[in-house]
């Protein structure tokens, strides 16, 4: 499998952008994307799910979890997560809960989301 950085400029490439292309899309200077591409920095989760949906490949493709390019399928994504009954109790909890212990979920979550596996 390829690298982070690598997989981004071939999926830029084969979409015929620019790097300047790329980086309005995201919001950033051009020279913030260009350095996703050398692997100076690592892109944000965020951003890596705005170009799994513009690219049309998963967000495992990109981070080079896997070679397979399945399409981004929110609807899919949302519905495996809408569906899931554990989930479901954490949902209808969660609004319940004080804005400290949501915060605190979310701290959480950013250390889960940013995890090695």
């Amino acid at each position: 499998m390829s690298n982070v950085p690598q997989r981004l400029r071939e999926l830029r490439k084969e979409a015929k952008l620019t790097q300047s292309d790329v980086a309005k899309f995201l919001n950033i200077s051009e020279s913030a994307y260009g350095y996703y591409e050398q692997g100076r920095n690592e892109i944000s989760i965020g951003s890596v799910q705005k170009l799994a949906e513009k690219y049309n490949v998963s967000v495992g493709y990109i981070l080079c979890e896997t070679d397979e390019k399945q399409p981004y399928d929110s609807e899919a994504a949302f519905l495996a997560f809408a569906n899931d009954p554990e989930l479901q109790v954490f949902y209808k909890e969660l609004p319940e809960s004080d804005e400290e212990a949501v915060r605190r979920l979310r701290d959480i979550w950013e250390i889960i989301k940013h995890e090695k596996k």
